[in-house]
């Protein structure tokens, strides 16, 4: 596939205001033409949206004019709404149409979850007439914005790893695998929790890498709401903010990670037993790097692409197996840090590399800049893939 080019302007210093009138989600006009044929069992019609059922425009509230038709629009703008940025980034109707879709679940599970009920053992709120944990509804409300796609073949989700029949193309389709919430069992502190997916084009969800993804996104659910998002073909790693009238607002692009101390260090309980691991700790505190650790993967990453710097490793021992599941959060990931300009790492290769056997292989991970990388690997494995102009390691 041909690379697109796509530059980002800022409109001024202040992000324009959206007319509430055109926040509704434009969907039906993305919709393929045999979409009327697909059924399923998950229906959006019970979906709540801020107390109201999920809007959905009609096919003239998002007429594509012929200048969008016939061309790629590679242009796009601080400031843009998410609809505007992936129709200028890629010609994929059925991408943008799930892009979108998901994006509408997001903006969904922030409200749940910041609505939700957290009592001793778990956080619940409504889902039609139930009561569910909310990782679960946020489980529920991801299947059926897929389903409602009508451009997504299979789907899987970490909380139940078995494929689902989306009812989509094979071609033209795509397959996404997510993790629907991931750090719900920090929701009743208050820190922040997020969801990971990952979309790779066609029917399969192994015998793939990282590297074969289409897209990939996380929603960070926090004191802002945002949808961060990379597409294969379009350079950078891109920050959707909510605006209080609903509608993704595109704040910030991000090309470039590069060096500064801060670090965020997972299972560190593998310290215990794992030299090298705990020698690389050590370097990060006799150096005075800055500790920002939350327990929470996606705020833990997004950070390194909202900074621009930094390193995030999650690193096993004898007694402190894998828990990170490569499918799921691993590759997704990835993708967001690499199409950021930053490097990710399982120690000797990237984890975009990786081939997904089965949907629960799981790995040790880092993620940062060149050289927080280059460190990781020459630490724990004496050597780096990766080209040095000086020592970087923890012994350097």
């Amino acid at each position: 596939m041909e690379t697109t080019g796509i530059t980002c302007y800022a409109r001024g210093a202040l992000l324009p205001t959206v007319s509430s009138q055109h926040s509704s989600t434009k969907l039906n006009a993305l919709r393929p033409k045999s979409s009327s044929s697909v059924t399923s069992s998950r229906s959006l019609k019970s979906t709540s949206l801020f107390g109201e059922s999920l809007r959905v425009t009609n096919e003239s509230s998002l007429r594509l004019s012929k200048a969008k038709n016939s061309s790629l629009v590679t242009k796009c703008e601080i400031g843009d709404s998410l609809e505007e940025f992936l129709m200028k980034s890629t010609s994929d109707k059925g991408l943008i149409r799930l892009m979108t879709c998901m994006g509408e679940a997001l903006r969904t599970i922030a409200f749940k979850v910041r609505t939700a009920s957290c009592g001793g053992t778990a956080c619940v709120n409504s889902f039609g007439d139930e009561q569910l944990a909310v990782d679960m509804l946020a489980d529920k409300l991801l299947f059926e914005a897929l389903t409602y796609s009508h451009f997504c073949k299979y789907a899987c989700s970490e909380e139940v790893p078995e494929l689902q029949d989306m009812g989509g193309p094979v071609e033209g389709g795509f397959s996404v695998a997510f993790d629907p919430l991931d750090g719900s069992s920090i929701v009743d502190t208050n820190f922040t929790v997020g969801t990971i997916f990952g979309v790779w084009p066609g029917d399969k969800l192994t015998g793939i890498t990282g590297r074969d993804q289409v897209a990939a996104a996380m929603g960070i659910f926090g004191p802002r709401t945002t949808y961060v998002l990379a597409l294969k073909d379009v350079p950078g790693t891109h920050e959707f903010l909510l605006l209080d009238e609903g509608k993704w607002q595109h704040v910030k692009d991000t090309t470039e990670i590069g060096e500064g101390k801060m670090f965020s260090p997972g299972n560190l309980r593998a310290t215990f037993d794992n030299p090298e691991y705990a020698k690389l700790i050590d370097f990060y505190v006799r150096e005075k790097y800055t500790l920002r650790y939350t327990g929470g993967m996606v705020p833990d990453v997004n950070q390194i692409i909202v900074k621009e710097k930094g390193i995030f490793t999650n690193v096993i021992s004898p007694s402190a197996k894998a828990k990170l599941r490569l499918l799921f959060e691993v590759a997704p990931l990835g993708f967001l840090i690499e199409k950021a300009g930053g490097y990710s790492s399982d120690g000797k290769q990237s984890v975009l590399d990786k081939v997904i056997t089965s949907l629960d292989d799981r790995t040790q991970v880092a993620y940062g800049s060149k050289n927080e990388i280059i460190r990781f690997e020459e630490t724990l494995y004496g050597s780096s893939r990766l080209k040095s102009a000086q020592p970087v390691g923890a012994t350097a």
